[in-house]
Formats: structure tokens, C-alpha cells, sequence
């Protein structure tokens, strides 16, 4: 281990809420990598970072140091600019399954490493995985070939790719530090700035079902999240979007891909046409494929029209290993053995449809995990009939659940019970995306 640096001092520096150098940080990193620090000594300095935190100079040192523990993938033999697309977690978010072969079939390199579901957000991984066949662990090499060959890519992070983030994540997961704007900024630009691209688009979510609750500290992250990216000369354009319903009608891992066929035929939900294409647009734009966002938004609307983003679709899926005629054909795929209603006990307006214990309740249901080892099930999931401003009558259908565990039945309808609030006048509609964060700083948006 380099004796430039005494690790204990450098935790009681953080601790004391003292600036740790670039260098400092990067020992830090470099030497947990190595495995020449416990895992207890880390997460004493997790932890005081959550306390303290970061200051701009420190999470970008802590951004270029998981960045620099793997291989920065070089995909200059790719032509055009690469552009990915991040999203923060939420509950019915399908929206990578959809917008990233609306973007490649426009012309656009996507070369998209996602991440599997934890908690009560599903993961694009698993909506991958659901579809039989479909096989997202590549190596690099292949990853670049199917990047080439398609115009885009949907895999998980490879070992090669920041396995300090890998680390220090699988860490703060088990000692209460995820919630950290610093510490959230840093992992996932780390893996962003990692697979190659020239720019990025951020879909910063806040509301019950997301992991900020506030728009407020939505607005932080998307910040951190801009100013890191730009740091690293990446052209970054952050949205923040609505995460208090779920999005969507469906949640669960092969009900979400449904969903994905139904939008990119153009009969998708209006919430997730709608910021699908603010999206998709944005990322066209940032690939040098339109002159302006608004023109990128026609671009998107105009590749579902002629079908080439479903044709881009179908192609990926098979490119991948995946079996299609799930795609052309969805109601073959099998249904989960039991399924329940919710109906509703009076008369009024959906007013409240928190999507955390939505979330949550799929994660009962086995559409998601509590722990890293649980398996997925791609048939568990919840279809809602109605979303908030939905009139409603006594009897009538809120949603129905699907699950092959007959024994979570019973507390998951009490649950989502308690996730449905019922009032007698119409509420008022909600704005999907509230604010847009760049280089310029924050502004209103109203979409």
C-alpha cells in the first residue's frame, strides 16, 4: 500500500468535515480496489461522507477514481456522437425499453449498461431478461460488435467496467449511506462516462416512488449530476419528472415490456408517450441528429409512425438472443398462476395512488427482490385500471395483481388498500416534468 497517506486520518479528516484532495480520494478508491482496505475502514468513510458530504472538487475526484478503476470503453470506431440515457429509479418506468430504439433507429449510437431492480424500483435488466432467450451479460468485444451491428446496445455493467462503484455500492446499500447526493452522482456517472458515450440524458425522478422525495433534492442531484458530466466534457441535459403515481398502467417485469411493444406502436399510455419522446427527442438532439430538442421530439414521434423504432426493436431483441415471437405475438407468454382484484369501496375521484406501496407490493408479489440474491419473477406484477383524476365507482376495478406466492395475496391487497386514496372531487392534474437542468442551470418546464 503507498504510506503517502494514513487511511484513519483521512477518515477522521471526512469525519471532522475537513476537504479531502484529489489524491487523497483517489488512494482511497485505488486502495480499496486493490483490496488493501477492509470493508469496515470504507464504510467508516462512507458514512462520513453521507454526514458531511462532498464538495463539487471532491465528487468529481470520487467520479474519476471509480471512473479509472476499470476500462473507459473506446468506441471511436462507432461512428456518430454516442448517447445514453439515465434514469434515477422508479415504479413503472419502462421508458429505456422504449426510447433506445426510437433513438438508434434515428441514427443515433445508444450503447445503454443498465442495472437490475433493488427495493421497490424495477431495474431494466430484469424487464430484459423477462423476454425469453434475451441474454444481457457480454463481454466488451461483444459489446462493441452488437453496438456496431445495431446501433445499440442493452447490457449489464461488466466486471471491467468501474468495479470500485460496484463495490462501494454493494456496501452502501448495507450500511444506510445510498441516500447521498454525492455518493448517488458519483456511481452512476462513473458507469455512465465508462461505457463510451459523448452525452448524456438524465430522467431525475421525485415523489413517493422515487428514491428523492422532494423536488428539491431532485433538483440537487440533477445539479451534481449536469455539473460532473460537463466536468467531464459530456453534453448533459437533466429532466425532473413526476414519480408520485406509478408511470405507466403496468408494473412488473414482463407486463412493462407489454407496455414497451404497445409505445413503440404508438398505443402506449399518454404519460409514457409523452416524456418517452421528450426523451427520446432530447437525445437526438444531443446526437446531432436535430437542431433543437423540439425538432428531436418530431424526429421520435415520426420513427414510431413508420414503424422503423419497432423494426429497431425486434431487431435488438433477436440480435440479443431473444425470442420475437413474444414481441409480434405478447399474449402467448404465460400468466402467473393466481390473480386478485382491487375494486373500490365507494364512489369519487382517484386522488392518490402512492407509488412506493404500489412498488413495494409488486416486490411482494415476486416481481422484484429484498435482497440482491432473490430471483425475479416475469410474470408478478400489477395492472392498474384507473391512475390519479380517474373517476371511479363502488365495485368497480382499481387494479389487478398477478403472482404465482398465494400466501402474499391476502397482506398485498391490504396493502395497496392503503396505497389508493379515494375523494369525493376531481384533483388537480399533476406536471410530468416540473424543471430541465444544464450547463445554463435550472429552469421551469412544464410538460
Amino acid at each position: 500500500m503507498n504510506s503517502k497517506y494514513n487511511i484513519v486520518s483521512l477518515i477522521r479528516k471526512k469525519r471532522d468535515g475537513k476537504v479531502l484532495s484529489k489524491d487523497e480520494i483517489r488512494f482511497l478508491i485505488d486502495s480499496y480496489t486493490a483490496d488493501e482496505i477492509p470493508d469496515y475502514q470504507i464504510s467508516s468513510f462512507l458514512m462520513a461522507a453521507f454526514l458531511n458530504g462532498l464538495n463539487d472538487e471532491e465528487s468529481a475526484a470520487l467520479t474519476e477514481s471509480m471512473l479509472h478503476s476499470g476500462i473507459v470503453v473506446d468506441l471511436s470506431h462507432v461512428s456518430g456522437k454516442k448517447v445514453d440515457k439515465h434514469s434515477t429509479g422508479g415504479v413503472g418506468d419502462k421508458l429505456s425499453l422504449i426510447l433506445a430504439p426510437i433513438v438508434a433507429s434515428a441514427g443515433v449510437p445508444v450503447p445503454m449498461i443498465s442495472g437490475r431492480g433493488l427495493g421497490h424500483t424495477g431495474g431494466t435488466l430484469d424487464k430484459l431478461e423477462s423476454i425469453p432467450g434475451f441474454y444481457v451479460d457480454v463481454d466488451l468485444a461483444r459489446y462493441k460488435e452488437i453496438l456496431e451491428k445495431q446501433n445499440l446496445v442493452l447490457v449489464g455493467q461488466t466486471e471491467e467496467i468501474a468495479p470500485a462503484d460496484k463495490r462501494l455500492y454493494a456496501l452502501r446499500d448495507v450500511t444506510a449511506t445510498v441516500e447521498s447526493i454525492p455518493l448517488i452522482a458519483g456511481s452512476i456517472m462513473s458507469k455512465k462516462l465508462a461505457e463510451g458515450i459523448d452525452a448524456l440524458v438524465l430522467d431525475v425522478k421525485y415523489g413517493s416512488g422515487a428514491f428523492m422525495k422532494t423536488e428539491e433534492d431532485a433538483t440537487k442531484l440533477a445539479q451534481a449530476l449536469v455539473g460532473i458530466g460537463e466536468q467531464f466534457e459530456k453534453e448533459t441535459i437533466a429532466y425532473l419528472t413526476n414519480m408520485k403515481q406509478p408511470l405507466g398502467y403496468k408494473i412488473g417485469n414482463w407486463f412493462e415490456v407489454e407496455e414497451s411493444i404497445d409505445a413503440l406502436k404508438g398505443e402506449g399510455p399518454e404519460d409514457i408517450m409523452e416524456i418517452s419522446h421528450l426523451l427520446s427527442g432530447t437525445m437526438i438532439y444531443l446526437g446531432g441528429k436535430a437542431d433543437s430538442v423540439e425538432k428531436g421530439i418530431e424526429i421520435s414521434k415520426q420513427q414510431v409512425e413508420n414503424g422503423e423504432a419497432f423494426q429497431k426493436w425486434l431487431d435488438i431483441v433477436e440480435e440479443q438472443g431473444g425470442d420475437i415471437s413474444y414481441i409480434n405475438n405478447p399474449g402467448k407468454y404465460p400468466n402467473a398462476d393466481y390473480e386478485f382484484e382491487l375494486k373500490s369501496s365507494e364512489d369519487g375521484y382517484i386522488s392518490e395512488m402512492d407509488a412506493f406501496e404500489i412498488g413495494t407490493a409488486s416486490v411482494e408479489l415476486g416481481a422484484g427482490r429484498k435482497v440482491k440474491e432473490d430471483d425475479v419473477d416475469p410474470q408478478a406484477g400489477i395492472v392498474l385500471k384507473k391512475k390519479v383524476g380517474d373517476k371511479i365507482t363502488k365495485g368497480e376495478t382499481i387494479l389487478v395483481a398477478y403472482t404465482n406466492k398465494p400466501t402474499t395475496i391476502e397482506p398485498v391487497t391490504a396493502q395497496l388498500y392503503g396505497a389508493v386514496t379515494i375523494s369525493d372531487t376531481k384533483p388537480e392534474k399533476e406536471f410530468l416534468v416540473t424543471k430541465v437542468v444544464d450547463k445554463n442551470g435550472v429552469r421551469d418546464f412544464r410538460l
